[in-house]
């Protein structure tokens, strides 16, 4: 994850995450991201990694398909906010590249000492970090969160007491669809990054501009990660098929639109970060 993330900071692009629900998800992702010569996160959020088979089954799923795949770009499992200290620890011994700790409802004192915790045994096993300030709002596989943002004073101390490899400070995005347009908070990105020299994290960049996005690559966010954008495409697509041929029965027919709507969605996010071709 730093071989990428920190390519990508220096030369201001962004690689995306992905999160996957499924296998198809993982495929599109995974073939995506090597037709484009594009680096490439996979991300898998805590609470539905149970629903998909657990930690283990995920790490051998992964890669074996980037095996029989030929996937030559680099693409990196990572768990996406990590509830627990334990449950991070479990992904590290599972195998995953990358865990991001979300210690975000606690009271900075004790998301400090829980990201130090699994920045300790993290870094011992070669696994990256990425850690939370303040709240990402709206819903993410269930998982409800008010719109808080991130204190700049808690952003440099949870980054200079812990050594995270990247930080993600809640600054406007939400999860989920949203209700208006987003309003992202540039001038406490501005301070922040004349603070920490560390890749930052977009979480809940489905549904931002193009405009706002490059600006936020622009203040060092060498992350941007998506969920909700594709689910949308991947849905929407589910139900044409089977709203236009209510005898259609065969999976293999229903699926295929809808992989190739996660193909294009997740080409065309590719090209707005700028990882296009940078693998």
């Amino acid at each position: 994850m730093n071989n990428i993330l920190d390519e990508a900071f220096k030369k201001n692009y962004a690689v995306p995450q992905f999160n996957m629900n499924g296998l198809i998800w993982l495929e599109s992702i995974l073939k995506t991201a090597e037709k484009c010569r594009a680096p490439v996160i996979v991300g898998t959020t805590d609470k539905i990694v149970d629903q998909l088979g657990g930690f283990n089954l995920l790490t051998q799923v992964f890669k074996t398909m980037k095996k029989d795949l030929n996937i030559t770009v680099p693409a990196v499992l990572h768990l996406d906010h990590g509830q627990t200290v334990e449950r991070c620890i479990e992904a590290v011994n599972a195998g995953y590249d990358s865990v991001m700790y979300d210690g975000s409802k606690l009271l900075i004192e004790e998301n400090v000492k829980n990201t130090k915790k699994v920045v300790e045994y993290a870094h011992r096993h070669g696994v990256t970090v990425e850690a939370e300030v303040g709240s990402v709002g709206g819903t993410e596989d269930g998982v409800y969160s008010d719109l808080s943002y991130a204190d700049q004073t808690e952003c440099v101390q949870l980054s200079k007491e812990t050594g995270i490899d990247s930080l993600a400070p809640a600054l406007g995005s939400v999860h989920g669809k949203y209700k208006g347009e987003p309003n992202l908070g540039f001038k406490e990105m501005t301070l922040l990054r004349q603070s920490l020299d560390i890749p930052f994290v977009l979480h809940g960049a489905s549904g931002i501009s193009d405009e706002d996005l490059q600006k936020a690559i622009s203040y060092g966010h060498a992350k941007i990660n998506y969920n909700t954008e594709l689910n949308i495409a991947w849905s929407d697509a589910l139900r044409k098929v089977l709203n236009s041929n209510q005898e259609l029965y065969a999976p293999m027919e229903i699926l295929e639109p809808s992989k190739q709507a996660l193909n294009n969605v997740i080409e065309g996010i590719i090209k707005r970060t700028g990882a296009f071709q940078k693998a």
